[in-house]
């Protein structure tokens, strides 16, 4: 079964790597896959991997042929159906998922699950309850940046078809309230019992994670924090927490069935103690309101019980059958980290302290653990986040036992009492928020100092697959020879794999933010950043979501020159977060007054420099030019021999006239960021005719509310020869210039999955 489990994971792996769905005919090798299931094992193997598949590719199905209707796109429409999630409110915006009953045009099926945000004096919203109400909605679709988190592929994990946002009308409102005893209406009515129990709790954010699984109120200063000691996993509902009350729970039942009469004759001890270990991580399970991560861990507990007492059988053997369970149930389980951090930090305790277990001390055991889990999960960690946290091998060795065994029940114990004697379920989780306060010093101890996160740079799967032989040398127990060697099989961890454009060649990324700007020029030395794109939120901006990620991958480490354009806060809103995670050598901006700090000044014509054979030149604005705000944007222009990049900020028609009157044909480039996202209020007749750009690049979000690029700009543009893009339907554009040629791909060709929707 370990082979087999194995090799229909592999077969899963094969779908999820591939652009497009194949054919639905393809099915009909069903039937003659099971057959071959049977047969010897140069035939069985092959069937395994092609069940996988099979399997995989019959779910997408089901769950793509739920899709918004295109036409619908923009249109406000009715919906009917039920509040499916626990709101989260941040500022004045409130998200939830709903479940359609009804919808006007039959955009979308009965059934489908959209995820909406109602904006400023959204009403109290609570689970289970119906609503009829007036909203727009989009086909999914997130950023397509190398590096950043697949939003769609999250959307498709969570079979949310559609998004969109509640459209201030008298017509809203409530049909119908929800069944008191939904689980989904005692989660919300637990969480607001625990925000009156901690009206002044620092902590109340992550006593709601512990006890919901709700991450939504947890601050970034606090998630940054928790990244850096790698004790993140802790402040949710867990597998680990889930695991220690059901072994809690079978434990106890198993000592007291025995104790209570001639029960245990009838039904034997270890059996009621799985079914009671299973209850209680159902239960808690519901506090999380059945997420994918906790239904992942769910199985796998089933797994482990059922295999461990029913049939006793190795970890191997238990793993195996956990991991063909979970995949059975869903399998795009594995387009979630989670899942394969899951079953190696199982795989690996079962390896590195395989015929140990009787030995030492119990904190010797506990150290031996967080040891084989924390060397061999280095590998997938570099790979997947370009960053292993060194401090969570001691942050993890307190901080598990400390939250597991003390707040986790002290939570759980006053959430419980909540319902019945609120006094003492207050104090209980007021504990819990000390416990944690006790904690917190310590983890900002060991996270604050710079060994604590150790940066490597873009992994290739070759060095992977080499540092998880030598983790598995290092785990070896004491005394087996060539243990040593496993250091020199993780060197290659830490020869990051190049990244850099070579000599004489330029890469010009204009990054996927949203309806905003970004874009990054790097030569085989140098890097620039030309703004940071938008800000979203008090939580979320571009900076942080797309622009770090990126350089991240790309091995970019520092940045030479940041030139922040102008302050409109879809171009700004990245800044702090970007200088906060990479360092700046120097900073040009049109806005001297808003980008405080060292090494900071004011763009101005005439700045100039070179790189690489890449002469670089700061075109506008002039001392003196007496503009402000879209018209002040500095214009930076990069060139050789050959090619030409031009970066115009959101420049309107004053600052194009003055650019044509003194540069006239000079600015022509093979490549142009359109001036302010392919606006009508810019790129006049006669700044296009005096570029004339080979590519024109509009910095534009998908179905943005301002209509950018406006038709009428981009056939402009034609019309001189050039070809238009745009990052809201392309994703990232990348040129690559050098002395012989131009080479264009966008990261939502190049890097299509089926799941991903198709905008071209």
């Amino acid at each position: 079964m370990r082979m087999e489990s194995v090799l229909f994971l592999s077969g899963i792996l094969i779908l999820v790597c591939i652009p497009e769905l194949p054919s639905r005919n393809m099915l009909w090798l069903f039937p003659a896959c099971l057959c071959l299931l049977s047969s010897r094992w140069y035939l069985r193997w092959p069937a395994w991997v092609l069940a996988g598949l099979l399997y995989a590719h019959w779910r997408a199905l089901g769950i793509l042929s739920v899709a918004l209707d295109p036409a619908v796109e923009g249109s406000t429409v009715t919906v009917q159906g039920r509040v499916a999630s626990l709101p989260e409110r941040k500022g004045d915006v409130t998200r939830f998922s709903f479940r359609l009953d009804a919808m006007e045009n039959e955009g979308l099926p009965p059934g489908a699950l959209v995820r909406l945000r109602w904006y400023l004096d959204a009403p109290q919203i609570v689970p289970g309850e119906r609503w009829r109400l007036r909203v727009r909605l989009k086909r999914p679709v997130g950023f397509m940046n190398p590096g950043s988190f697949d939003y769609e592929a999250w959307l498709f994990q969570h079979r949310i078809r559609a998004t969109g946002y509640v459209v201030g009308d008298a017509r809203n409102g409530r049909v119908d309230v929800a069944h008191p005893w939904r689980p989904d209406v005692w989660r919300f009515h637990l969480r607001e019992r625990i925000h009156a129990a901690l009206p002044e709790g620092r902590f109340r954010a992550l006593i709601v994670a512990l006890a919901l699984g709700d991450q939504s109120a947890i601050l970034p200063a606090e998630w940054d924090l928790l990244n850096r000691t790698g004790t993140n996993h802790l402040l949710a509902i867990s597998g680990l927490h889930i695991s220690l009350v059901a072994v809690a729970a079978m434990f106890g039942a198993a000592w007291l069935w025995p104790r209570l009469g001639r029960a245990a004759l009838v039904i034997p001890a270890p059996w009621v103690g799985a079914a009671v270990g299973f209850v209680a991580a159902t239960l808690y399970c519901a506090l999380a309101g059945f997420s994918i991560p906790t239904q992942r861990s769910m199985i796998m507990i089933l797994t482990g019980l059922g295999a461990t007492v029913f049939r006793p059988a190795g970890l191997a053997r238990t793993l195996a059958l956990a991991l063909l369970a979970v995949l059975l149930f869903d399998p795009f389980s594995v387009l979630a980290p989670g899942f394969w951090l899951s079953f190696l930090a199982v795989a690996w305790i079962g390896w590195g302290m395989h015929g140990r277990l009787g030995a030492g001390s119990p904190w010797d055991r506990w150290g031996r653990v967080q040891g084989a889990v924390s060397l061999g999960l280095v590998p997938v960690l570099a790979f997947w986040f370009q960053q292993v946290s060194i401090a969570g091998v001691i942050a993890n060795l307190v901080a598990i036992p400390w939250v597991s065994f003390v707040t986790v029940p002290l939570v759980l114990i006053g959430s419980l009492l909540l319902w019945f004697a609120e006094p003492l379920g207050a104090a209980a989780l007021q504990l819990a928020d000390g416990t944690l306060a006790w904690l917190w010093p310590f983890l900002e101890l060991v996270g604050g100092h710079a060994f604590a996160m150790l940066k490597t740079g873009p992994i290739s799967p070759a060095a992977v697959i080499a540092a998880g032989v030598g983790a598995a040398l290092l785990l070896l127990p004491p005394g087996m020879p060539g243990r040593w060697l496993g250091w020199l099989w993780m060197l290659p961890l830490f020869v990051p794999a190049s990244a850099a454009p070579p000599p004489g060649t330029l890469r010009v990324t204009l990054l996927d933010v949203g309806q905003g700007l970004a874009a990054v020029i790097r030569t085989s030395r140098h890097t620039l950043l030309y703004d940071t794109g938008p800000a979203f939120g008090p939580d979320f901006n571009a900076g942080e979501a797309v622009i770090v990620p990126w350089l991240r991958q790309a091995g970019v480490r520092s940045l030479d020159v940041l030139v922040q354009s102008h302050g409109d806060r879809d171009h700004i809103g990245g800044l702090a977060s970007v200088r906060e995670a990479v360092p700046v050598e120097r900073i040009l901006t049109g806005v001297p007054d808003r980008v405080r700090g060292e090494g900071v000044s004011a763009c101005r014509a005439g700045q100039k420099w070179t790189w690489d054979g890449y002469a670089i030149e700061m075109l506008h604005p002039r001392e003196g030019d007496r503009l402000e705000g879209n018209n002040a944007s500095c214009v930076l222009r990069i060139t050789n021999l050959r090619n030409a990049v031009l970066l115009t900020g959101d420049i309107e028609r004053e600052a194009e006239e003055l650019l044509v009157r003194r540069f006239g044909s000079e600015m022509r480039a093979t490549i142009l960021i359109v001036p302010h996202h392919g606006s009508s209020t810019s790129s006049t007749p006669e700044f296009v005719a005096s570029v004339q750009p080979g590519y024109a690049a509009h910095p534009a979000g998908y179905r943005n509310r301002y209509g950018f690029p406006k038709p009428d700009i981009m056939s402009r543009y034609q019309q001189h020869g050039a070809i238009n893009l745009d990052t809201g339907r392309y994703g990232a554009l990348e040129f690559v210039l050098d002395d012989a040629r131009v080479r264009f791909s966008a990261h939502r060709v190049s890097a299509r999955r089926f799941w991903h929707t198709r905008l071209l």
